[in-house]
């Protein structure tokens, strides 16, 4: 209670930013976001070229195992230094962990197996209006700007999951994406109570470490019941680049640009995957799209850049 008090005090009399620097903060998370979302559209590429070659829990596990040995050399001393810090804030991280590392790939990944990729960024859209909804809540202002380019942009995913019309229904894997949506948003929503003393990098190596010890159980049981993968040129270099770029480097940028912005602009600049994971999933899975699809696209273009000009409140 008395150390929630003293950090509330502490930022009630912290100076305010000059304009100047606002805009840059602005501009860096909005960056951030943007490599981010980026980054994680080929993890959808990924999930859906691994369907039926390594079992969903096993390509989460083995991705949060790369993860951990490339962050490592970077994290580990800053994360011993902090080590009572974490143990005191051990449910908070705890939580963390399990929804943005145990749950949200996992669930990635069991969609993958029926779900096309292009169908998997475009639902996973919808997660910036969780976002918005959860930082509405907790009282921030949206503003009318950045409210309009959200429901344009949340519009275009709808049109364009439903092929150019509003869809009717989902399949099984749609529908483990909406969870996987849910549990991404419950936790970039997360990331603005993560406690100030307690540094990025020590945060993201500990949810990391969390998440795959909470993974390692189902795990076990996956290799029991399903066997192992054979692990082959096609299975590692895909878990590699979720390992290294979709986890340590895109987690790192999104929970900064979280930290600048908040996850409701951020999730704005999510919207954009949809529009990359079509694009790759043409290129790389040959998966089609046509003139309606563009046109919804386009709408999300618009609504991004839209609410990415209001001004943070």
């Amino acid at each position: 209670m008395a150390h929630a008090a003293q950090t509330r005090a502490a930022r009630s009399t912290a100076p305010a930013p000059a304009p100047g620097s606002v805009r840059r903060m602005s501009a860096a998370g909005l960056l951030l976001a943007a490599l981010a979302t980026v980054v994680w559209s080929g993890s959808f590429i990924t999930s859906r070229a691994l369907h039926d070659s390594v079992p969903p829990v096993q390509a989460a596990f083995w991705r949060w195992i790369a993860a951990i040995a490339v962050l490592a050399p970077f994290a580990l001393r800053a994360t011993w230094r902090q080590r009572a810090l974490i143990r005191r804030h051990l449910g908070y991280v705890t939580l963390a962990a399990l929804l943005g590392v145990t749950l949200y790939n996992t669930l990635v990944n069991q969609a993958g197996l029926t779900a096309p990729a292009s169908s998997m960024g475009m639902i996973m859209a919808a997660s910036p209006v969780l976002m918005a909804v959860y930082e509405r809540l907790g009282g921030v202002r949206l503003g009318l700007r950045r409210t309009a380019g959200l429901a344009v942009a949340c519009l275009g995913v709808l049109l364009l999951s439903g092929g150019g019309a509003l869809p009717d229904g989902f399949a099984a894997g749609e529908l483990w994406m909406f969870a996987a949506a849910v549990s991404f948003a419950s936790y970039s929503a997360l990331l603005r109570r993560r406690p100030p003393q307690l540094g990025g990098l020590p945060f993201l190596f500990a949810s990391f470490v969390l998440g795959a010890l909470l993974l390692a159980p189902a795990h076990v049981l996956s290799v029991a019941v399903q066997g192992g993968f054979e692990p082959t040129a096609a299975t590692v270099g895909p878990l590699v680049y979720v390992g290294v770029f979709s986890s340590a480097l895109a987690y790192f940028a999104w929970n900064k640009a979280v930290a600048l912005i908040g996850p409701a602009r951020a999730g704005v600049v999510y919207h954009l995957q949809p529009v990359c994971v079509a694009a790759l999933s043409f290129v790389l899975l040959g998966e089609r799209t046509g003139p309606a699809q563009l046109l919804c696209m386009a709408l999300i273009l618009g609504g991004v850049a839209l609410a990415a000009a209001g001004r943070p409140r």
